[in-house]
């Protein structure tokens, strides 16, 4: 067991209550203020933070929990202004209505945020293995990596073959480009 372990396991189990009720006075919500609590709780004790005694972990906590609310009232604020600007936002629209299959963007969702853009970039976008690299902040070699490993999980999902060799393969409706 770790250090912090103990006053971790000491806080929690003889202040939480007052935390959470400080949490409701910050957000206006227990099930917020239960989520508020345990941020700053995680924030406090993965920084490999040493307390010398419970009242100043509570302070911290206590601190991390105001910082964190203060944020997301930032955030919130920052939000309703650019709404305020943009003015109403038209309706999302589905994939169909974009020619898309909702089967492939469903596929393309269960790639991780990186090869799912280097994919939509590289394929979609119709963008080269030097441009995705640079948009990207990525060596060109990752790029292709992260392409290939895309382009495997999508044949396995959809039930396609596609190799490295051909020039453009049709999934669902998509035109999927190989090839720098």
């Amino acid at each position: 067991m770790s250090r912090w372990e103990p006053l971790l396991e000491q806080l929690v189990t003889e202040r939480y209550p007052g935390l959470v009720a400080r949490g409701v006075l910050l957000t206006g919500s227990r099930v917020a203020a239960e989520d508020l609590v345990q941020d700053a709780l995680v924030s406090t004790f993965s920084g490999r933070a040493r307390f010398a005694s419970l009242a100043e972990a509570e302070a911290y906590v206590r601190r991390a929990m105001t910082s964190r609310s203060v944020d997301a009232a930032r955030r919130a604020i920052a939000e309703r202004r650019a709404m305020s600007v943009l003015g109403a936002m038209p309706a999302p629209t589905s994939a169909a209505e974009h020619g898309l299959d909702p089967t492939v963007v469903g596929a393309l969702g269960t790639l991780s945020p990186r090869v799912r853009a280097c994919v939509v970039l590289r394929h979609l976008d119709d963008q080269s293995v030097r441009d995705t690299a640079r948009l990207l902040n990525l060596s060109e070699g990752a790029v292709k990596r992260y392409v290939s490993d895309g382009v495997t999980a999508l044949n396995a999902i959809l039930g396609t073959v596609a190799t490295g060799r051909e020039d453009v393969v049709r999934i669902s409706g998509l035109e999927v480009r190989h090839g720098a």
